[in-house]
């Protein structure tokens, strides 16, 4: 007797996470010739401190740079940018910080997948929302008034984008979606503990960016690529 996948779902999101790759591999160098073109040169979930943990949420960015630092209260937002870096600054600002004082963990999730892209063939949600807290967690981190804001010290196109978009500039030209890096710091605080504690971040985002539309999340990758 063939056997079956009893998981047709898990295997639909591994299709769509080894689609997502692939994708991003092949179009490392478009961001690189979009940016040249427009006279623009590309800037080059930890343990918790204490009893705290992680989760990640808003920031607010809205211009060609976004801000840096991330503001509690607020559910991110996504910028009107069609700059795959700033994009991939603000979006990964949004996925470090979190204010379980402001909303609830649904309210995050729906806030975080409001920065994906519309075609939902490379949309990896699934990698989204693993940056948020499970509803028993952030149950728990809610208790105590649990909050984290983010600062983004940079981002660039990692080094396998870059030659994968040197070797076939025109593979950009698929699907626009751009392999970005994004390093800084995220600072979890609580109740009883107004300073908290502060960790080094770096994340991988597929940010996608369509010359004529602003530019949107497409996933988080499993690893970071330098």
């Amino acid at each position: 007797m063939p056997s079956h996948s009893s998981n047709p779902g898990g295997a639909s999101r591994v299709r769509r996470r080894a689609l997502l790759g692939t994708v991003v591999l092949a179009v490392l160098v478009a961001l690189a010739a979009y940016l040249t073109r427009d006279g623009r040169n590309p800037s080059e979930p930890p343990a918790p401190p204490a009893s705290s943990p992680t989760a990640s949420a808003p920031s607010a960015p809205s211009s060609e740079t976004p801000a840096p630092h991330t503001r509690p209260r607020a559910l991110p937002v996504p910028p009107k940018t069609r700059d795959p870096i700033a994009y991939g600054k603000a979006a990964a600002a949004a996925l470090w910080s979190y204010d379980t004082r402001a909303y609830t963990q649904p309210e995050l999730r729906k806030a975080l997948r409001g920065w994906l892209t519309s075609e939902v063939k490379y949309a990896d949600a699934a990698s989204v929302d693993k940056t948020v807290p499970s509803a028993v967690l952030w149950k728990e981190i809610a208790a105590n008034g649990q909050f984290a804001t983010a600062k983004v010290h940079e981002g660039h196109f990692p080094n396998a984008f870059t030659r994968a978009l040197q070797e076939d500039p025109g593979a950009i030209t698929q699907a626009y979606v751009y392999a970005v890096t994004v390093s800084g710091k995220q600072k979890i605080a609580w109740k009883g503990s107004p300073a908290g504690g502060v960790e080094s971040r770096s994340t991988t985002l597929a940010v996608q960016c369509w010359p004529d539309r602003p530019c949107a999340l497409a996933g988080v990758m499993p690893a970071v690529s330098p």
